[in-house]
């Protein structure tokens, strides 16, 4: 019998419905087009209740927790101190695949409930996704070894979609001081990062928050700025908790395997908490949309700009991303997507030309 661990309380559950009922935060006025959630151009709105989990794919009980195979038990945090290092990172390009209505860690299995979603990386993300028909597929990440699928949202302008422009940021970092803690991602690992029924002030206010909606000299908008210099760029960053609970792949609620680091008391320094001390990469979506003057029509498929999330299932070939996590996390280096840093040449790259393992 699967072993369960505690599930997400009723109460957050409870508090999380009253404040998308309430508005608490919102910014919405009756003049404003964009004040209430908007269905994608399909008519699919999606993601409006919580959704239960269902037996599919590498969730075969319908339970909503995926074990991990091995769990990685007796660890503790990290407060270790190593040599200073102002990077810890490298890139994964990703450039746009396809949109879906298709949500396969949300509404596994079930095409079409979801509200409209932009992925990248794996050519084949669908509602039938699992860790193998991911694993080794066709991808548009500069790594071949990247099957990994990332998702979001589809940004609007009216009933057009506005798709990212060329490979997107993906970074892989260190979340916690003791970047030499961090270790790669299990294979099957996936998770939900935001919360399509947050308002706007739990947007502001999410750990993952690194610089809210940008174009122009407009900065830190919790909503997509109303006007965009012409021919500008409109930008998003936000942050992935990086510690996870070393049990599952997966919880019911996407998040619950997952914690963001913790300020040591007394220190500035970053830890995992003791209930997810395993140290994994952090992932910062900066992603960018061409932007060009009146925006007041421009929305998520979830509804308003502080509806953003993202959504990461795990792919990567195991030796790959172990080698960029050590060469550029691990190793202090602030690395492109072939694990290479301009400023260390010297360091030497951690895949060749092609973005293969040498």
């Amino acid at each position: 019998m699967r072993r369960r661990r505690s599930r997400l309380p009723a109460l957050l559950i409870g508090s999380a419905l009253l404040a998308s009922v309430l508005g608490i935060g919102t910014v919405a006025t009756a003049a404003d087009p964009r004040g209430a959630p908007a269905a994608s151009a399909d008519g699919h709105s999606g993601h409006t209740t919580p959704a239960s989990p269902r037996a599919f794919g590498d969730d075969p009980d319908g339970d909503g927790y995926i074990p991990a195979v091995p769990q990685v038990t007796g660890v503790t945090p990290s407060e270790a101190n190593p040599p200073p290092r102002y990077f810890h990172e490298f890139q994964a390009n990703c450039a746009v695949t396809h949109t879906a209505p298709d949500d396969p860690i949300v509404y596994p299995g079930q095409p079409g409930k979801s509200h409209d979603h932009t992925f990248m990386g794996n050519r084949t993300t669908n509602a039938g996704s699992t860790t193998a028909s991911l694993y080794g597929g066709d991808t548009t990440c500069k790594a071949p070894a990247d099957a990994s699928a990332y998702w979001m949202p589809s940004l609007y302008k009216g009933d057009k979609r506005i798709l990212p422009a060329g490979p997107q940021v993906i970074y892989y970092k260190a979340g916690v001081t003791d970047y030499t803690s961090v270790r790669p991602f299990p294979k099957g690992l996936r998770f939900v990062v935001g919360d399509p029924l947050q308002s706007a002030q739990q947007f502001r206010d999410h750990k993952g928050w690194v610089e809210g909606w940008e174009c122009g000299d407009s900065f830190k908008n919790v909503d997509i700025p109303q006007h965009c210099p012409s021919g500008s760029q409109l930008n998003l960053r936000m942050q992935a908790p990086s510690c996870w609970n070393g049990l599952h792949l997966d919880t019911p609620d996407h998040k619950s395997h997952m914690a963001y680091p913790l300020v040591k008391p007394g220190t500035n320094d970053n830890v995992c908490p003791a209930s997810h001390p395993v140290a994994l990469p952090m992932i910062e979506f900066k992603m960018a949309w061409p932007a060009d003057g009146d925006m007041s029509q421009v929305r998520l498929a979830s509804g308003r700009g502080y509806s953003f999330h993202y959504d990461f299932f795990n792919a990567w070939e195991e030796r790959t991303l172990k080698a960029l996590v050590e060469h550029c996390v691990v190793g202090g280096l602030q690395c492109d997507s072939r694990g290479y840093d301009q400023e260390h040449p010297e360091r030497g790259a951690a895949l060749n030309a092609d973005h293969r393992l040498p």
